[in-house]
């Protein structure tokens, strides 16, 4: 019985020793002596019994963020910072209902924040991208338990500035996942402001390339819901999601359905044009991509329906059929060409009936040419006359507007060549037969071609 009784009172002594010990670390805080409250609590903390003891990780995290915030002072210590934030997160671990913060005091917590937000803005100034993210995440990371635990006058949720500074650290050091988790935090809770529809962008980009469809629409909506007036570009991200990560079908059948329920846009409708006319360069089928060359046409011209002051769906109409123009014009010269080789390899003949069979057979196969090369000249001028009216829309359209985008300069530009070319083929298919026609469309290309360059 007198064992028990010494054994209990050998415990007790310890715990009694172990509260005054933590006594002393508190007076030397208070005094401000924190080098000697620092070899204090190492004490404390080499004695197994003080390690799962909440208050030394509380007391450390304290101590050494004081210390490391001292510019003269953390000189001595190397490690100050990362010993420092190894505690608080110990700390965290021990005391998940912050009982020691509430009667002592978050002072280490703000200490970490304050160095690490003020690290981060010399890093940033700097342009050291990576460390600057490092130094924000640190002031996110001890921000987000104070604004948590409302321990400062502030009611907002979270640390606003430090979150957008690590976000955009993270995307300058091209770590683009961290970049989009904190930019994410911003988005999910609907921050605005100015600038702030560049972060709702930057998410959906990244979601895009990372064919994540639920967060891509999730930033989708969140940015249409706060930025209407960006209207055209979250139509643009819509459709180049479906571009980017749809196979060729699905793309059609998206396209489809949207158009037959009156869904599609006008932006769309360019953009789904673009993605079937570039079908053409992933394709070596030349009937699928005729197929949705003529798809693309379609959408394009139901962009302009859309808006009749749309010169750019106008313009891709035209630069569809001079294509055309250009191939049916290229199957014309092959076969004066071909026309040509018939009788430069005429094999000669001494014997008149065989001479008479072989010229029989070249003008047979002369005739079958010219015959073709008629349906290929009057494809060429159908091909023609229609690039020319869509050209002329967009011309129309462009040539008096006062401020043009750099899109419209380039394609007025080649509007007014395009035309020029077009009126100077079609000159010389009347030389020589229609002298009035000829003046005529003679007028209409120099007046083009006067313009080349001046847009």
């Amino acid at each position: 019985m007198k064992y028990l009784f010494s054994l209990i009172f050998s415990i007790l002594l310890l715990n009694v020793v172990s509260a005054q010990d933590y006594k002393k670390v508190l007076a030397n805080v208070l005094l401000n002596k924190m080098e000697d409250a620092k070899r204090d609590i190492d004490k404390i903390e080499a004695d197994p019994k003080g390690q799962n003891k909440p208050e030394t990780w509380y007391w450390k995290s304290k101590i050494y963020a004081s210390i490391n915030k001292n510019e003269v002072a953390r000189q001595n210590y190397p490690t100050i910072l990362s010993d420092a934030e190894k505690a608080i997160k110990k700390y965290i671990e021990l005391d998940p209902t912050f009982a020691i913060v509430k009667e002592k005091g978050p002072e280490g917590f703000f200490d970490l924040y304050t160095y690490s937000f003020n690290t981060g803005l010399k890093d940033f100034k700097d342009k050291n991208w990576a460390g600057a993210a490092t130094d924000f995440e640190g002031a996110t990371f001890y921000s987000d338990y104070i604004f948590k635990n409302k321990w400062s006058s502030s009611q907002a949720p979270f640390d606003t500035t430090s979150i957008l500074y690590a976000a955009y650290s993270n995307q300058n050091a091209k770590q683009l996942d961290n970049a989009s988790k904190y930019y994410l935090r911003l988005a999910e809770a609907k921050c605005t402001g100015e600038g702030y529809q560049d972060i709702y962008k930057f998410l959906v980009e990244h979601f895009m390339n990372q064919k994540d469809k639920n967060s891509f629409d999730k930033v989708l909506s969140i940015g249409r819901e706060l930025y209407p007036s960006e209207k055209a570009s979250w139509e643009y991200y819509e459709t180049e999601y479906i571009d980017q990560n749809f196979t060729l079908a699905e793309k059609t059948d998206f396209y489809d359905k949207g158009d037959a329920a009156g869904t599609i846009t006008e932006n769309q409708y360019l953009q789904f044009g673009d993605v079937f006319v570039n079908v053409r360069h992933k394709e070596t089928d030349s009937a699928k991509f005729d197929f949705y060359t003529k798809k693309g046409v379609e959408a394009f011209k139901k962009a302009y329906a859309k808006n009749n002051q749309n010169a750019l769906a106008a313009y891709n109409v035209a630069v569809i059929y001079y294509n055309y123009f250009n191939e049916s014009d290229d199957r014309y010269a092959a076969n004066i060409k071909a026309m040509q080789q018939l009788n430069l390899n005429r094999p000669v003949e001494k014997d008149p009936k065989k001479k008479a069979a072989t010229d029989a057979n070249i003008k047979l196969k002369a005739e079958e040419i010219k015959k073709a090369n008629v349906l290929v000249e009057k494809e060429s001028l159908e091909n023609v006359e229609t690039s020319l009216d869509w050209l002329t829309k967009s011309f129309t359209l462009l040539k008096d507007k006062e401020k043009r985008t750099n899109t419209e300069k380039s394609v007025i530009n080649k509007t007014v060549d395009f035309l020029a070319n077009l009126y100077y083929y079609k000159m010389n298919k009347v030389r020589g037969k229609d002298a009035k026609a000829y003046d005529a469309l003679e007028l209409k290309y120099k007046e083009y071609d006067n313009l080349h360059g001046k847009y």
